[in-house]
């Protein structure tokens, strides 16, 4: 191909058309159709019709979620109210007053923040700018995720617990699943739970967004598949007695692909688009993948179907017609004192169907046959009022935009009762070794669940293939997109063990069985861990599932490490999951020892306080731990632990810890950290605001190299810490990040989040947050004290 730039642009009929970006309409928020369909079937209370409209022209309000798994949560909250928020009370800019950030009212723990301030305005001050680059910095993080209000709805319902197993049906990008993920690791101090989450997706390019998404939370429990949802194999796990079952779910998310018809405040483009004839399309999809979430679900369980559609063909008569093909089984169970606070519509009971030409049928005896390949029978409401009265379609959930100033939304709640009917046949054949125990719980299910797989995925008998868990050939499993590296876990005698053990005083519980790498042959250059179930369900499975990703690194091989007693060192990734087995090379700090390793480039050991000198001083060189336990006489210090990965040099010790991450310890220090923006400055300054009495280490200035240039410098220890250049690269736009990080997943490189990921962002470019890197000049920030990073 030739160079872009010297190709003739066209410009024949360019001049008329209006905006920056010429050659792009401005989109009209009109939609006739659109309006008859939904005043048709009165979803809107009598009297709020020009309300709701007018909301739905309105651009959507940002909203943001601090994690709620780390325990830092609570250091962010205190650090966003009593800093940031209580600069914006009673801000004006250029005689505009800015509305203060509120939290959402339903969401636990104030966790969750409505902030309607628009990008144009965040440059125009400097307190809005240390905002927006505060809110940028912990979004990089992972500390900070820009979602949707209404998304957040339905983890919160599924109501986790840290033992549960969670199958993400239709995961990407990855925000909902996120939250799965926090509310797994409710308890920072277990590094494994029980539970697990596997996120799929059909799609294999959003795969590795939700990738993106989840290694910002640095958990082992996640893993990331990629298969059809209403197809998806079914799992098996070896429990303790060497018994295979099968895996069922105790919570299943299924946000099934939708018209989208309710969020026409952010995607505008819907409004030019929208037909009926989107929603009669996707609702036999929509079922499909229900069923099969439901068929996976354990007796029990509780599944939450949700779309981002108003539309009752792809919500109410997706429902109604799983109902009644459970007989029974299944539930919808009311929710209804659950998230007080949220202001709700129930389900509908009766609505018509439209076609796209606008014209209406009230049941399924009134659709001429040339229409029967469009509209299905399950698409019209049961006429039957008892069975209508004991499916409590009105226990659904309907959120409705001008209620609470958010996007629409729908929300199902099903709990299975028994084992669903098209799977309590018994099975013709079964080895009696395979036998389930009657009387141990859940026996019936499992017995059921064995016939099911056989009915349902074609499998082979179990006598016949006993050590292979795979389909047979006929079912072979199509894979798409890019080949993974494969998951190789290591055994417990392999020799790479020894010297870790021996360097680290391993703790005997290390569960080194969970331990894996990516290439079979070569070196091993990075270390990886899951849970224990996780490796269950991994180990069994392998013919079954097509794995983009999963676990979370936690040792990395140093080339020159050999020379310090150990070939590998820490990672800052995983610091926090193998730490609790970690007894030596630990070197406990104080607040201000946090803040001299997180400020200055290369300390010498006798800038530390003293314990930390005496301490650093009986350990060799090589990587350690710096452990910070909160002080509760020190009421000013941080409330929360910090671990983090270090190098003990000849005469100085250095944390090794990623950009973003280093800024947001620094905060939680009280230092500010935000981004001077003047033009024309070859390096990317930025400038720090402490508001705490922190001596100056040179004439006031506190000088923080750039962390590549940290790792560059450092003699002491392995050239191998210059791949951090990869951590700390940020220049993907949208496409870009696609497939860079296809090719780091695939070399088991480290992932982080573009620099240029902006939480206020008003287009999901990436599903969770999008790409803003202003050229603008912004306003210069006074600060008595800086820190420069390269």
């Amino acid at each position: 191909m030739g160079r872009r730039k010297n190709r003739p642009r066209s410009r024949e009929n360019t001049d008329h058309k209006p905006g920056w970006g010429a050659g792009y309409q401005e989109i009209i928020k009109e939609n006739k159709l659109y309006e008859e369909y939904y005043q048709g079937l009165k979803i809107v209370p009598e009297g709020e019709w020009d309300q709701f409209m007018a909301t739905m022209r309105e651009p959507l309000p940002a909203t943001i979620r601090i994690t709620g798994y780390k325990s830092h949560a609570e250091e962010i909250l205190h650090c966003l109210k009593n800093k940031y928020f209580q600069e914006l009370q009673d801000l004006e800019v250029e005689g505009q007053k800015i509305e203060a950030p509120q939290p959402l009212s339903w969401y636990p723990s104030e966790l969750a923040w409505h902030i309607n301030i628009s990008r144009k305005i965040l440059r125009k001050s400097p307190v809005l700018e240390k905002f927006h680059q505060f809110l940028i910095s912990e979004t990089e993080s992972g500390n900070i995720s820009r979602q949707e209000a209404v998304s957040m709805i339905p983890p919160l319902l599924l109501d986790i617990k840290s033992h549960h197993k969670i199958l993400d049906m239709c995961a990407a990008p990855g925000s909902k699943t996120a939250q799965l993920i926090e509310m797994l690791h409710s308890d920072m101090s277990v590094a494994f739970p029980e539970g697990f989450v596997i996120a799929n997706d059909v799609d294999n390019k959003r795969c590795y967004l939700l990738v993106h998404q989840s290694k910002r939370l640095h958990s082992p429990c996640i893993m990331v598949v990629n298969h059809d949802a209403s197809n998806i194999p079914r799992l098996h796990m070896v429990d303790a007695d060497g018994q295979r079952n099968i895996l069922f779910y105790d919570r299943i998310l299924c946000d099934v692909p939708c018209s989208g018809d309710a969020t026409l405040r952010k995607n505008i483009d819907v409004w030019r688009k929208w037909t009926t004839s989107n929603s009669l399309q996707l609702h036999g999809l929509q079922q499909r993948i229900a069923i099969r979430g439901v068929e996976q679900l354990t007796v029990g369980g509780r599944m939450v179907y949700s779309t981002c559609s108003l539309n009752p063909i792809e919500n109410e008569a997706v429902i109604s017609a799983i109902l009644e093909k459970s007989e029974g089984t299944l539930e919808l169970i009311d929710v209804s004192s659950e998230l007080p606070g949220l202001k709700r519509m129930p389900g509908l009971t009766t609505w018509k169907v439209m076609t796209r030409e606008g014209h209406w049928y009230a049941e399924w005896s009134d659709v001429p046959e040339n229409k029967h390949t469009q509209i299905r029978p399950t698409m019209f409401p049961i006429k039957d009022p008892q069975k209508l009265k004991i499916m409590n379609l009105e226990r659904c959930i309907r959120i409705l935009p001008h209620h609470q100033n958010t996007g629409g939304f729908f929300v199902a709640v099903l709990e299975k009762r028994a084992p669903m009917p098209w799977n309590k046949r018994v099975p013709k054949l079964r080895h009696k070794a395979e036998m389930v125990n009657p009387s141990a719980e859940g026996a019936d299910e499992k017995s059921a669940a064995v016939d099911e797989t056989k009915i349902t995925d074609g499998e082979e008998s179990l006598d016949n293939k006993e050590s292979i868990f795979c389909p047979p050939p006929s079912k072979k499993m199509k894979l798409f997109g890019f080949k993974e590296d494969p998951f190789v876990f290591l055994n417990e005698d392999d020799p790479i063990f020894l010297p870790i053990q021996n360097f680290y005083q391993m703790d005997p519980s290390f569960p080194k069985i969970n331990v894996f790498t990516r290439t079979h042959e070569g070196k091993k250059r990075h270390l990886y861990m899951v849970s224990k179930e996780l490796r269950n369900v991994l180990h069994h499975n392998s013919e079954r599932m097509k794995v983009i990703n999963t676990g979370i690194k936690v040792l990395s091989r140093n080339n020159d490490g050999e020379e310090f007693g150990c070939a590998f060192r820490l990672a800052q990734e995983g610091i926090y999951t193998i730490n609790p087995y970690i007894n030596g090379r630990i070197i406990e700090i104080s607040v201000e020892d946090v803040m001299v390793l997180l400020t200055q480039e290369n300390p010498f050991i006798g800038k530390l306080t003293s314990d930390p000198q005496k301490q650093a001083k009986k350990l060799s060189m090589g990587s350690i731990v710096l452990k910070y336990d909160p002080n509760p006489l020190n009421k000013d210090g941080p409330k929360c632990p910090i671990v983090l990965c270090g190098w003990r040099g000849k005469n100085s010790i250095r944390a090794f810890v990623a950009r973003n991450e280093r800024f947001h310890y620094l905060r939680m220090l009280g230092v500010e950290v935000f981004r001077d923006g003047k033009k024309g400055e070859g390096s990317n300054k930025r400038v720090a605001n402490s508001e705490k009495n922190v001596q100056p280490v040179e004439e006031g200035i506190l000088n923080v190299q750039g962390e590549t240039e940290n790792l560059k410098q450092d003699t002491e220890g392995s050239q191998e810490f210059a791949k951090y250049d990869e951590i700390l690269a940020a220049e993907e736009p949208e496409q870009k990040e696609v497939e860079q990080a296809q090719i780091e997943i695939s070399n088991s490189k480290v992932m982080q989040a573009s620099e240029c990921t902006d939480p206020l962002s008003k287009i999901e470019k990436t599903g969770n947050a999008a790409v803003a890197c202003p050229d603008e000049e912004r306003p210069e920030v006074k600060s008595k004290q800086v820190i420069n990073v390269d």
